[in-house]
């Protein structure tokens, strides 16, 4: 008896072709999106929502594989996701209206972490400075790219200042504390949520630490917050919703959870301080949890608060208000 063989392995190569394109069709679909994170600072508690969410799991949820780099602050962080060298990051929603005026950049904010501003003098008890009115004949470091030399020009202008007294020195992110903690200057600009930090490094110079708010003078508005690229959000559009769905569920968990934060950033990174990391994240709650997070709920974007955020930032820069619509730095096409 004679076998069909021509029809027999015409049939069994379709089949393995079939099979082969399911299975790559399968893979596929559930391969994880890769994406690149920019992290604004260096690994800390009070900036640790997407290390949250990262190791418990709710990227992975959505299917997202995340890699983390950690850029020089705000300006760098935006940059880094402008330029492509990362896809999504942190920064300040400041620092990005500022950046989108100056070279419109392929940038949006999806997502407000803190809707309180955390800027400030850091100083100790002992120092010159009793108050913001006397920083005049004082030395103050700051970081390069922070976002909070925004606004500088407006508080010494508030204050009725002489800028030309103060010493501003900008210093790369790591040279900050040290330099603050050594005493090579009268105080830093920086976020309050580093109190911890600072406090315990003065501790141990027998100091104690003395916090100088910017909101003294009324300054309020968006601060740190979730950016995702323009390439991202027209190219890929189905990920970059699932970035936000996932970071926006990561911070309503992990502001019941502070030590899951803490935890999750030692996991990642374990040359860090697990209990400071947690006491960090602690100290930014007030920050992300308000009266504006429950009238609006954690994460959201209201469109007057935000027009109050560019008002301070064209005012401090010295820009036209009608020259940027701060709806243009928002993604609300991904926002759930």
């Amino acid at each position: 008896m004679k076998f069909p063989y021509s029809r027999i392995g015409t049939k069994c190569l379709m089949l393995i072709a079939t099979a082969a394109l399911q299975l790559f069709a399968g893979a596929s679909a559930n391969a994880a999106d890769k994406l690149t994170y920019s992290n604004d600072w260096f690994p800390s508690g009070d900036k640790g929502i997407q290390f949250y969410a990262l190791n418990k799991g709710f990227f992975a949820n959505e299917g997202l594989d995340v890699t983390f780099i950690t850029a020089k602050g705000s300006s760098d962080s935006i940059t880094r996701v402008a330029t492509g060298s990362a896809d999504v990051g942190s920064g300040s929603i400041v620092a990005l209206l500022q950046a989108k005026v100056q070279s419109n950049v392929p940038v949006k904010t999806a997502v407000a972490f803190y809707n309180l501003p955390p800027d400030s003098i850091l100083t100790t008890e002992g120092s010159k400075l009793k108050s913001l009115k006397d920083l005049e004949g004082t030395r103050i470091a700051t970081a390069t790219f922070a976002s909070s030399n925004v606004f500088w020009p407006l508080i010494v202008s508030a204050l009725h200042l002489d800028a030309s007294k103060i010493t501003l020195v900008k210093v790369d992110t790591t040279a900050l504390d040290p330099m603050f903690v050594s005493g090579q200057v009268d105080g830093e600009i920086g976020w309050m949520t580093a109190a911890p930090m600072d406090r315990e490094s003065l501790a141990q110079r027998h100091e104690k630490l003395k916090i100088l708010p910017w909101s003294v003078i009324g300054f309020e508005g968006y601060s740190y917050s979730a950016i995702v690229s323009d390439k991202l959000i027209n190219e890929r559009p189905d990920v970059a919703r699932r970035f936000v769905r996932a970071i926006l569920a990561a911070g309503k968990a992990a502001l019941k959870d502070p030590h899951g934060v803490g935890e999750s950033i030692k996991a990642l990174y374990p040359d860090v301080d697990e209990s400071l990391m947690e006491k960090q994240f602690i100290g930014a709650l007030p920050l992300m949890v308000n009266d504006v997070t429950e009238k609006e709920g954690f994460g959201s974007i209201n469109k007057d608060r935000l027009q109050k955020t560019w008002r301070w930032v064209a005012k401090a820069q010295g820009y036209d208000m009608n020259r940027l619509d701060p709806e243009e730095v928002v993604a609300r096409s991904i926002i759930p």
